[in-house]
């Protein structure tokens, strides 16, 4: 698709003959044969090509010297496209319309990168420009940014609204999403959207206006595979926030601010307490204390996610050694790992330093495969990876069961020895037929499979009830516990321990 000189910029006029404003002449054209003669049908060509010509797109001419594009597809890069987007506001107000911009990414494309050969990952990049092109009107203009990503600059028009802005998302994902044949083998990807309006971005210049679909972009790729954001005030205070934070995050994690907090897993035949969940907690000076939903885009932002991990890591051993030193029964502990994690050649390996130099049993350590890796774990390093932590001992655990990519084969290959029912089953479950029904299901496939299942997000004590009657094996959630800092589960299982002894024992043997 892409030649030389103008055609380089995507979206390209194309040679005059072949734009579909021609389409419109061609029953004319034919008509005027039949009806009158070759001379009309002459006549009336000339005056369709005139049409063409005169209509095409006017673009600065791309051969320019020094001007530089994008290697992979021949696109114009930031610089040029917040030009363009520009370009495209004055029109906006000299015509009394207005226009939006765009940004389209790869999910999950650091990985993608890092699996396939640089002239594959450039080949998708090129395939992917061109199907957006496909996807727009002629005189709109594409982009390439940093990472996988192309800013769309819209040409004016007289009233973009929120709806067709969506409907135009969706039309560019299923332009992208379509299967690729990429050296004899067929990949699958999936994009995701951001885009602003004009009226949106006050005092926009082009670089705003791009900086802004870009924030949305940001936004909808935290939210899963395929997700579309737009542009709001609020959108963009939280982008700050984490920016802010990102700045924040080295020092809190030398400064031991952000800590591994606890929570309880319980038995739901016993009551005793089987295990718990790590999770990060940012005791912040000026914000108070930040959940993993901050904590993790700013570590993120920040490119510090390895140092992340070892100050986790570390502070979950050293609890361990903590509970054992005292004698405290609190089982395993489940520590959610990511694609990264999991996609280093020498995690295992590490995992094992870490458990001889604390002298703990691997049985100790539950491995909770977020949705993100259970997609690949047909990938040779997450095989290696996830084969060797069993070999060490380590449990396996598969996240939100019926709520993402988990299936009966995932199940298998990981070899897991518990399923974790979504919270968003979980949540009314007492209340709600249609839910209980679901998580019957669930438990009935994980029973089959001679797998446990764990219900996350337990609220309330009527969702605990009834999660027992259907016969889920452990409970997590604030109906338990919070999660808490080490110091408090010291005093937490006494208290638990000493409710269980006053609680009346149920012998619940069958035939009992």
């Amino acid at each position: 698709m892409f030649k030389s000189g103008m055609q380089k910029r995507l979206p390209t006029s194309g040679p005059i003959l072949c734009r579909r404003e021609m389409i419109a002449f061609v029953p004319a054209i034919t008509l005027a044969w039949l009806w009158v003669g070759v001379e009309a049908m002459i006549l009336l060509g000339i005056t369709a090509l005139i049409v063409a010509y005169m209509t095409r797109p006017i673009l600065p001419a791309l051969d320019q010297p020094g001007r530089e594009t994008d290697h992979a597809t021949g696109l114009p890069l930031r610089e040029e496209g917040a030009g363009l987007m520009q370009d495209m506001i004055e029109e906006a107000a000299r015509s009394v319309r207005s226009t939006a911009c765009l940004v389209v990414g790869i999910d999950d494309a650091t990985r993608l990168e890092r699996q396939l050969p640089g002239a594959e990952f450039d080949e998708i990049m090129r395939r992917t420009s061109e199907r957006l092109a496909g996807a727009l009107r002629d005189s709109d203009m594409v982009a390439r940014l940093e990472g996988a990503r192309f800013a769309v600059m819209l040409k004016p028009t007289p009233h973009p609204d929120l709806e067709s802005m969506i409907q135009l998302s969706v039309r560019l994902q299923s332009a992208t999403e379509e299967p690729l044949s990429i050296a004899g083998r067929e990949l699958s990807i999936t994009t995701y959207a951001g885009f602003c309006l004009l009226k949106r971005c006050p005092n926009a210049t082009g670089d705003k206006m791009i900086s802004a679909a870009e924030t949305a972009a940001e936004e909808a790729a935290r939210n899963g595979p395929s997700a579309i954001r737009a542009f709001s005030p609020e959108i963009r205070r939280t982008a700050e926030i984490r920016s802010s934070l990102s700045t924040d995050a080295g020092e809190g994690l030398e400064n031991g601010d952000i800590v591994a907090y606890f929570q309880p897993q319980l038995s739901t035949d016993t009551g005793q307490v089987t295990g718990m969940q790590a999770v990060p907690r940012w005791l912040h000076r000026d914000r108070g204390i930040l959940t993993e939903e901050d904590i993790l885009p700013a570590v993120a932002a920040a490119g510090m996610r390895k140092r992340f991990y070892e100050v986790m890591m570390y502070q979950i051993f050293s609890a361990l050694r903590t509970w054992q030193r005292k004698g405290e029964i609190c089982g395993p502990v489940s520590i959610p790992v990511n694609d990264e994690l999991m996609a280093n050649p020498k995690m295992a390996e590490r995992l094992q330093w870490e458990l001889d130099r604390f002298d703990l049993d691997p049985s100790l350590i539950r491995l909770i495969l977020q949705q993100n890796v259970i997609g690949q774990l047909k990938e040779d390093i997450v095989a290696h990876n996830l084969a060797s932590c069993r070999k060490l001992g380590c449990h396996v655990e598969l996240a939100g069961f019926g709520n993402g990519p988990a299936s009966v084969s995932s199940i298998k290959t990981a070899n897991a020895q518990r399923l974790r029912i979504h919270r968003s089953f979980v949540t009314q479950v007492d209340r709600n037929p249609e839910k209980q029904q679901l998580v019957a299901a669930i438990i009935s496939l994980a029973e089959g499979m001679g797998v446990a299942t764990l219900a996350e997000g337990v609220t309330t004590i009527g969702e605990h009830s009834m999660l027992a009657q259907l016969g889920c094996n452990h409970v997590q959630g604030r109906a338990i516990s919070a999660p808490m800092p080490l110091d408090e589960t010291h005093e937490w299982l006494k208290r638990h321990q000493a409710r269980l002894a006053k609680t009346p024992q149920i012998d619940t043997k069958r035939g009992a």
